[in-house]
């Protein structure tokens, strides 16, 4: 990630005098010219960083530079610090981080407020093997290919990666999809014997994909239920538009994308939830519900 580099640049420089460009590129394993729009960058930033060129030359920062005197005041160290702590949460190699080079070189700025992991509870290493995979696919402009298990069934799908996103409490992948020829998310959870190709894009990801909050491409429906007061737990874990009623129970609210998948997430609530409307899947659930009772008669 490019704001690592940068951060770990000054560092390195901060503690050698000089490096060539040479010596940065392999360090970082990105190409010389990286290194120099990297200098540009942190140049236009403010920070006292020229090349020079010869026998003797190389990337130096002005002798009397020092970090903890550039235009950074303690709360936006400990900013810093906090994004980056966020940032090793889906980082897979643990080894000397640009967090604790920076926590050193900021005078151990305590972050120790927040804690982040990303990882599910269970199958936690099968989804870091395909995060680290998908990672090196992107960073590479590299095509994959998959099976892909959804609502709708089993496909083989070859896409272009373009970003990892997380959302609602899962992971991702953003991707130009050839068999659709559009852009999809793709649930990595829901990803299968993920192979990379000998095959390269050049499609750029837009900045933003997440805006408006909605991954999916799917019609929206907005359920009203009634939940009893012993779901309460769950209200507030899985909810933000509720109003508890004189009893303890609950009405509530939530937006979600059309789908099988709702029944299946609605019958977790069992005996417990009441759908109030739409009339449609009420009346589905129902018919769901007599299906599933005539199994034990």
């Amino acid at each position: 990630m490019q704001i690592n580099r940068l951060f770990e640049m000054v560092y390195l420089l901060l503690h050698k005098e000089r490096v060539t460009a040479g010596e940065m590129a392999k360090h970082f394993e990105v190409s010389p010219r990286t290194i120099y729009r990297d200098v540009e960058l942190l140049s236009s930033a403010g920070i006292p960083i020229y090349m020079a060129k010869g026998k003797n030359g190389g990337i130096s920062l002005m002798s009397n530079f020092v970090l903890n005197k550039a235009v950074l005041t303690e709360k936006e160290k400990a900013d810093i610090l906090s994004a980056l702590h966020a940032v090793d949460a889906v980082n897979l190699e643990q080894t000397n981080t640009a967090v604790q080079k920076l926590s050193s070189l900021f005078g151990n700025t305590n972050v120790d407020w927040v804690e982040v992991d990303f990882s599910e509870w269970a199958n936690a290493d099968e989804e870091a093997k395909l995060f680290s995979q998908l990672k090196t696919a992107i960073l590479a402009r590299k095509k994959v290919a998959f099976a892909y298990h959804s609502a709708e069934g089993s496909t083989t799908r070859t896409v272009e990666p373009m970003k990892l996103c997380f959302k609602g409490q899962s992971w991702y992948l953003y991707a130009f999809c050839t068999m659709r020829q559009d852009y999809r998310f793709f649930k990595l959870r829901r990803m299968k014997e993920l192979k990379l190709l000998d095959e390269y894009f050049e499609r750029t990801s837009p900045t933003k994909v997440l805006e408006g909050g909605k991954v999916f491409q799917d019609d929206f429906v907005t359920i009203t239920l009634k939940m009893s007061k012993k779901m309460a737990y769950r209200v507030y874990d899985e909810f933000s538009q509720y109003k508890t009623l004189p009893n303890g129970d609950f009405i509530a609210q939530l937006t979600i994308p059309r789908g099988d998948w709702i029944y299946q997430y609605l019958a977790t609530f069992g005996e417990y939830c009441e759908i109030i409307e739409p009339e449609d899947i009420r009346l589905e659930i129902k018919e769901k519900l007599k299906k599933t009772l005539a199994q034990y008669l």
